[in-house]
């Protein structure tokens, strides 16, 4: 499994770590290279890792049933075509006009929502009760999520932020460069069709495993030591707004057990750690707003706050933390 995991481009990882997790992500690009991110995204769910997938394209204007509509697939299968002898023998022997097919509709494996957080309220507040409970709600029906279920948004690097408790629900984020190419594109279906079978298999035997649960990979005191260090240290930077929750610090330690095995190992190390932390607060972190940065209240010059805050941005949050806790042996 190990040769195969290493093969995996940086966007096959992230979905990988998602689907064997049982959790969602957001995956972010540049405006000039979504539309091809979105192609290789679909390419990774259907050629690599052999799993239905369905995409939807949100904007102001969607609507709930825009929305739950779009992201239903057909079950209608080669043999329910409307040529086929057996359904013509079928309809023929209830005395029934020559018809096309009822479809079955169904949620597929994995759903590429487009710029979801362009879309109203109500429409993120349905994604958000799909991701908690695993169901979606039409006026004709309900419709359970299948085993494995990802959710994948895909937003520009710049763009909205997802309402509040939608984003605490994402398990991790990616920015995926241009530059890094996109190799299921470029390299066409010569080695997909060959290793299809077997890289299904990794996701399929990663996810019955279920290595977030399993105590062989556990996290020794003192990496554990290091990562609550950490988490306490953000929560306290003066530049953090929120976004250090009880649900980021679950999927914090969840993601860096997720890694181990991927790795080869049976423990949590302080790189893991430190991965970990870059992938899940960065679209968490909310940077705090001049006015309301804590010094404030202590008498501080506004235009000095302003110009300390200017150009902050997660990422950088993220490294500075990082930098100032000592690395365990």
């Amino acid at each position: 499994m190990l040769s195969k995991v290493q093969d995996l481009t940086d966007v096959e990882l992230a979905l990988l770590l998602c689907l064997v997790a049982n959790q969602h992500c957001i995956i972010e690009t540049t405006e000039e290279a979504l539309d091809k991110l979105e192609d290789e995204i679909q390419l990774i769910a259907s050629n690599v890792f052999g799993l239905s997938v369905a995409v939807v394209q949100c904007s102001r204007n969607t609507t709930l049933e825009d929305f739950s509509s779009s992201i239903l697939i057909s079950d209608q299968t080669p043999e329910d075509d409307v040529s086929s002898p057996s359904v013509n023998r079928k309809s023929s022997s209830f005395g029934l006009e020559r018809s096309s097919p009822q479809k079955e509709s169904r949620l597929p494996n994995v759903i590429i929502a487009r710029h979801l957080s362009l879309a109203v309220h109500q429409v993120q507040i349905q994604a958000l009760e799909l991701l908690r409970t695993g169901r979606i709600f039409t006026h004709t029906a309900v419709y359970s999520a299948p085993k494995p279920f990802l959710l994948v948004v895909l937003n520009l690097a710049s763009g909205t932020p997802l309402v509040k408790h939608l984003n605490d629900h994402i398990f991790l984020s990616h920015y995926h460069d241009p530059e890094d190419g996109f190799a299921n594109i470029e390299e066409g279906s010569e080695w997909i069709e060959d290793d299809r079978a077997s890289l299904s298999s990794v996701v399929h035997r990663s996810i019955a495993r279920d290595y977030n649960r399993d105590p062989l990979f556990g996290i020794e005191v003192r990496t554990l030591n290091y990562s609550v260090i950490g988490v306490v240290l953000a929560l306290r930077h003066r530049a953090v707004a929120s976004g250090i929750t009880p649900l980021a610090t679950k999927h914090f330690e969840l993601l860096a057990r997720s890694l181990a095995p991927l790795h080869d190992l049976d423990f949590v190390t302080p790189s893991l750690v430190q991965l970990a932390a870059r992938k899940v607060y960065r679209h968490r972190i909310v940077i705090v707003a001049p006015e309301d940065e804590r010094s404030m209240q202590y008498g501080s010059n506004l235009a000095a706050i302003s110009e300390l805050l200017e150009g902050i941005v997660p990422d950088m949050v993220i490294e500075e933390v990082l930098e100032s806790i000592e690395v365990p042996l």
